[in-house]
């Protein structure tokens, strides 16, 4: 299944995606895309409802994020070997892990805003996990099982505000905007290996980002177990795996970022698109 969240801002209804691409509406059946929805039994019995019956949503309707009311964003950063060099940082021994802020959260298409004074806006094209069956101390030979689905996420940086202004790098991650998801949640039984997936990102109809799940230094699995032995792990949660090589930071000569006024593109082989302009906050 397809699922994903349709409406203004703050007043999303939880939809599915028909056969031909088309968006149903699922507000009769549940009441969004979050929590206890994304719960092994509950995705089961949305699978046995007749999606033909559901109403058909206007093809214009703004598409937020896949995932509502989201308790933790938790991120991994250099699992990729080859972005880990291009950020001149060693090959992390245990998964680097830290934070965006849930008001980072927006939709696919939705604006991201630079923030005020930022000279470092980067990009970042990541597959998200989002957690179903929660628990803590899960073992990786059973972690698959607690994930509900996967999707796109852009994690949006600010290099000067992670890297050069001290603390952890949450600074420079949690900035509002600085999380699109979506544009669906893809179900797990969609994805039968999430360590084959194509990923990319282009700004400006240019391709920085080119690469594949496959190259991951910690796989899904693992990042799954590791995490749950730091915290419980619950449903609605969302995991974003890290980026491969191609970010503006690690460009040459020079390194690249973002301005207002362009165009990011990115996507995951199966689990659809994102687009987003920039402007100014």
């Amino acid at each position: 299944m397809k699922l994903l969240r349709y409406g203004a801002p703050g007043r999303e209804r939880p939809g599915i995606l028909d056969r031909n691409h088309a968006i149903r509406d699922l507000s009769g059946v549940i009441d969004d895309i979050a929590g206890s929805t994304l719960l092994p039994e509950s995705l089961e019995r949305l699978r046995q409802i007749d999606i033909e019956s559901l109403p058909v949503v206007p093809a214009d309707e703004r598409i937020g994020a896949c995932v509502g009311r989201i308790g933790k964003f938790v991120c991994i950063g250099l699992n990729y070997a080859d972005h880990a060099a291009e950020s001149n940082l060693p090959v992390p021994g245990e998964p680097v892990v830290f934070n965006k802020w849930t008001s980072a959260v927006v939709g696919p298409n939705d604006d991201v805003r630079i923030p005020r004074g930022s000279q470092k806006t980067d990009w970042e094209v990541e597959l998200g996990v989002v957690i179903g069956k929660g628990g803590a101390y899960i073992e990786e030979a059973d972690a698959l099982s607690h994930v509900a689905g996967y999707c796109v996420v852009n994690d949006v940086s600010e290099r000067e505000y992670q890297i050069e202004r001290g603390g952890t790098w949450d600074k420079g991650k949690g900035c509002d905007t600085f999380g699109p998801i979506g544009p669906w949640l893809v179900t797990a039984d969609e994805v039968p290996d999430p360590q084959r997936l194509s990923l990319w990102l282009e700004v400006d109809g240019k391709r920085y980002q080119n690469g594949s799940t496959s190259t991951m230094i910690f796989n899904v699995a693992h990042i799954v177990s590791y995490l749950s032995r730091f915290m419980s792990l619950q449903p609605g949660d969302v995991i974003a795996t890290g980026t491969p090589p191609g970010v503006g930071m690690g460009q040459k000569p020079e390194p690249v970022y973002l301005r207002a006024g362009q165009t990011m593109r990115l996507g995951i082989e199966g689990l659809g698109e994102q687009q987003q302009r920039t402007v100014a906050a």
